[in-house]
């Protein structure tokens, strides 16, 4: 097994609490989202876990699922630890050193981005949350961690993948803040 760094980690086992809280009857709940149910958000999530395995190894990242739900076939808590798994193996010390490309900002060593990467597997945990009925409070550690990393990425996002932000309420908390900033009213 591999060496998640511990920020990464917990915002794994923070998506995966979401999955398993997840009704049978829930996936097709529309999520914040635009476009996509709780099945699209944790396919979206799972194949974020195959592009950091392919990254670990080395390997071509897979390209941009146009449709996330090719990555969950049949049972999506176990698509998800199956992918959590051998994305797990895949971060050996070694690897874990590996420069990957981080878009303008040049290379990172795969750690580091990973570090960075909390964001994806937490806001998407609040996205499944919110979409079929569980509580959407968010580990504040990691919320203060991601919203650092929303300011540094969020602009080259936008065009693609982030609605513009939304103003947060006077006083809103850190998560709410977060949430507006990429675009999610709480």
């Amino acid at each position: 097994m591999g060496q998640e760094p511990g920020g990464y980690r917990r915002a794994l086992d923070l998506f995966e609490g979401v999955v398993c809280g997840v009704p049978r009857d829930g996936w097709d709940a529309p999520s914040p989202c635009e476009g996509w149910t709780a099945l699209d958000v944790a396919g979206h999530v799972i194949a974020g876990q195959y592009r950091i395995r392919a990254l670990a190894l080395g390997a071509p990242p897979p390209g941009p699922a146009d449709d996330p739900r090719r990555h969950v076939a049949g049972d999506a808590l176990m698509a998800w630890r199956t992918a959590r798994k051998e994305c797990a193996a895949a971060l050996t010390p070694e690897a874990l050193r590996r420069p990957v490309p981080v878009g303008s900002l040049g290379e990172l060593p795969l750690g580091d981005y990973l570090g960075a990467y909390i964001l994806e597997p937490l806001v998407h945990a609040w996205d499944l949350a919110r979409a079929t009925g569980q509580p959407t409070r968010l580990d504040p550690d990691l919320v203060h961690h991601a919203f650092a990393t929303a300011h540094v990425v969020a602009a080259p996002l936008r065009a693609a993948w982030l609605g513009p932000a939304l103003p947060a309420p006077p006083g809103a908390d850190e998560q709410t803040r977060l949430l507006a900033f990429l675009g999610r009213s709480a």
